[in-house]
């Protein structure tokens, strides 16, 4: 690891100064109310919304272990970086019923199109999950890249980033979040790119590279008899994570919702599409590229998801590596800064507000700030936890979240698809669904202690891509098992929330929100991610 420079220190202080800049703007701009606060005003154009969208996504657990993938025989993991085309179906299918239903949050939209319980599941889940997954690992992962670049200690590094992170985010609310996410991402993908066009160029190009690791390493594709990436339960496990997380989840829809009107929503998802296709090239390919020197002698480290920090130090020029540096760290703040919000979203909106409905716009904005605050304190609590983490951390991440997306996909896209679908069965099926996720981590962290062969080892040992396939087919079986066994949805819960209930007047609004162009952009993102599919079939 090469220590940074005079030009990389000059690098970080002028991105820190520039987003400060737009941090104080924003705040001096901003109004005391719930929709400035929480959603930007609904006022945001679709670049800022896509550049959010993709900054939010692409964190430092993402950078890290995207890389730690492709450096560790892990490349079937790139399917879930190429799931641009589920974010078109966030626009193209979701957005407008969550418009129509002119909500804030996720869990307020299960209130309108069912009843008040899943609201409160839902809202109390979001937050649980997020606290003890995407706020603690994307600490952890800062802390790596932290101590890393900077050469100070994890906990200065990891502290001091999450505290500014939270500053920011308490003080100006989704406004400072997404126009400082449109900065971080530029930055992030410069400076990616540039790491990625050198490292290239120091293997000698993509056929040297694809010499030394060989051919059979690029193949995203493994038979469906292989024990840990089964390519039908990849397939089927990973639609349904992307499903939930791109198209349900308060965390991403969240930067949809910011939006001027539905147009600029769709253009913002399609846009945010184009950008997700970046990281196959930025982060993983990076990965790839460690590994290949380090199987020349020429780079040394000892885990996987030092891969990315090491290469850059290694590699980059004096002042480059601060740009990169500082867009890893953009990384970890906009992921932060992003859970954050939407913490304290899902905190006021669903749950502070419904219990006292009567509080005043100021109040509940004071409410918001504070529930990021405490947040902020339980994230940082939660490091020394996460440090015990062991292998890939993007893998770790996948896991997990195939154990939490089948039961909220299954309600979502079943409760939007038809309105026979009903309150009761989506009760139930969360209800079970949280039982069963939470269960298997259970067993699979006691898997040791159960005896060989037995029904507890198997489930909590089955592979858990296998496992997510058919957890997913049991939510929708009991989602519509039980709604044909009980009393259909009145009419005015599903009137516009459902397909085969929106009334004319909305479809000609519909329609008018899209053109030729809108069209054209999202064909061409289908069709680059058949042809990565494609390239990446170990030939």
């Amino acid at each position: 690891m090469q220590t940074l420079e005079s030009l990389d220190w000059i690098s970080i202080a002028v991105y820190f100064t520039l987003l400060a800049g737009i941090a104080i703007w924003v705040i001096k701009n901003k109004k005391n109310n719930t929709e400035d606060y929480f959603l930007a005003g609904r006022n945001v154009g679709w670049f800022v919304v896509g550049a959010s969208i993709f900054a939010s996504n692409i964190g430092s657990e993402h950078v890290v272990g995207l890389a730690g993938a492709g450096a560790s025989d892990k490349l079937p993991m790139l399917i879930y970086e190429i799931h641009a085309w589920i974010v078109l179906i966030l626009g193209w299918v979701f957005l407008p019923f969550y418009q129509r239903a002119g909500v804030f949050t996720m869990p307020e939209f299960l209130e309108k199109r069912f009843d008040s319980r899943l609201r409160w599941i839902l809202s109390v889940f979001s937050i649980v999950a997020y606290v003890l997954t995407k706020i603690s690992v994307t600490i952890y992962a800062g802390g790596i890249v932290v101590s890393a670049l900077l050469g100070i200690d994890f906990w200065t590094g990891a502290i001091a980033t999450v505290i500014l992170t939270g500053l920011y985010t308490v003080l100006g609310g989704m406004r400072a979040v997404v126009y400082t996410e449109t900065l971080q991402a530029l930055v992030l993908i410069v400076g990616a790119g540039v790491l990625t066009y050198i490292g290239l160029d120091r293997v000698g190009g993509w056929e040297s590279m694809k010499a030394t690791v060989t051919p059979e390493y690029l193949n995203m594709w493994r038979p469906a008899t292989d024990p840990d990436f089964p390519w039908p339960s990849l397939f089927i496990s990973s639609t349904i994570v992307g499903i939930w997380y791109w198209c349900t989840d308060q965390y991403i829809v969240q930067r949809t919702l910011t939006a001027k009107n539905i147009k600029e929503g769709r253009r913002g998802t399609i846009f945010g599409a184009l950008m997700k296709l970046l990281p196959v090239f930025l982060f993983l390919i990076p990965g790839v590229i460690a590994l290949t020197l380090k199987m020349r002698g020429e780079l040394h480290w000892d885990s996987p998801d030092e891969a990315f920090p090491v290469l850059m130090s290694n590699l980059l020029p004096a002042g480059l590596r601060g740009l990169v540096a500082a867009g890893l760290l953009a990384a970890l703040m906009s992921s932060l800064a992003s859970v954050f919000n939407s913490v304290s979203t899902l905190f006021t909106v669903d749950i502070y507000k419904k219990l006292r409905p009567e509080t005043p716009e100021k109040k509940l904005v004071q409410t918001g700030q504070i529930a990021t605050l405490v947040v902020v304190l339980i994230g940082i609590l939660w490091i020394p936890i996460m440090s015990n983490i062991s292998g890939v951390l993007y893998e770790y991440l996948q896991s997990v979240q195939t154990y939490i997306a089948p039961p909220i996909a299954a309600v979502f896209v079943m409760g939007i698809a038809h309105k026979r679908i009903n309150a009761q069965g989506a009760y139930i099926t969360l209800i079970a669904g949280f039982i069963i996720g939470f269960g298997r981590i259970f067993l699979e962290i006691m898997s040791d202690s159960f005896t060989p062969g037995s029904i507890l080892f198997n489930l909590g040992t089955m592979n858990y891509l296998t496992f997510g396939a058919w957890f997913f087919l049991f939510c929708i079986l009991t989602l519509i098992g039980v709604s044909l066994a009980t009393e259909k949805q009145a009419d005015e819960k599903v009137v516009n929330l459902t397909f085969g209930t929106i009334t004319a007047e909305e479809k000609k609004i519909s329609r008018a929100t899209f053109d030729w162009k809108d069209i054209s952009i999202s064909i061409f993102v289908v069709v680059i991610v058949v042809f990565i599919m494609i390239w990446f079939n170990g030939k």
